[in-house]
């Protein structure tokens, strides 16, 4: 069984060296390449400022979080729900970071987030197939014609929903989407994005047999084609 985990943060600011936090974690869930409905999602209370510039590329303000848990009381439910699974990040190297800052402002004796799963980074992966060529989500998006016109805002859930779309597509095999008009009862209660995702029933397809008479005259045309040609690899 193959796992995947796509997440996304949102924070405080750009660099936890710098006293940044996250703010917001969003995660979902794929197993064999389909979409489980399986999520996790978290608002997350900083205990410092959100810088002006983050808030207005995600939105969220501090009063929004005053009530929401901190992250050591989350984490050990979001390391069970990443252990052993492979996670799908764009520009890795930033959620990383400031997942293992926290991981180790709670408990230095946290391994790096590495050591519970492995990470895949899409960014990277874009940069490959696509040298020269702009590699941000939103480009991507308009790349395989993904509709994210819904993303005014970057929320963690959100990104999360819709690089599983890019990821897809990035690797050979593309959802479709159905904004808006669904029913939400399958999402989870930190408010997804209004996205389903349509598989097909492969089992469902009709499969036609030939009649009698096709049967006869199949058998009559590769008899004809051996006595001329002398061979016919149908008739093998």
């Amino acid at each position: 069984m193959s796992r995947q985990i796509i997440l996304d943060t949102e924070t405080t600011g750009l660099d936890p060296k710098e006293g940044h936090r996250i703010i917001e974690i969003g995660c979902v869930e794929m197993v064999n390449r389909r979409l489980t409905g399986s999520t996790f999602h978290h608002y997350l209370q900083p205990d410092r400022e959100i810088d002006a510039e983050a808030e207005a590329v995600h939105g969220i303000s501090n009063a929004f979080l005053a009530d929401k848990p901190r992250f050591e009381d989350i984490v050990e439910a979001l390391l069970d729900y990443l252990r052993g699974a492979e996670l799908i990040i764009h520009n890795a190297p930033f959620d990383i970071g400031f997942l293992n800052n926290e991981l180790q402002l709670i408990d230095p004796a946290y391994k790096p987030l590495t050591d519970y799963c492995a990470v895949t980074d899409t960014l990277v992966m874009a940069r490959r197939m696509f040298p020269g060529q702009r590699a941000s989500l939103d480009a991507l998006c308009k790349r395989y014609e993904i509709n994210n016109a819904h993303r005014t805002l970057h929320g963690a859930l959100l990104d999360s929903e819709i690089l599983a779309d890019v990821y897809l597509a990035m690797t050979g095999g593309q959802v479709s989407l159905s904004l808006g008009g669904e029913d939400d009862s399958n999402r989870d209660a930190g408010g997804g994005a209004g996205i389903r995702r349509v598989v097909a029933d492969v089992s469902r397809l009709r499969v036609i047999q030939a009649s009698e008479e096709e049967l006869a005259a199949h058998a009559e045309r590769v008899a004809a084609i051996t006595k001329s040609a002398g061979k016919c690899l149908f008739a093998e």
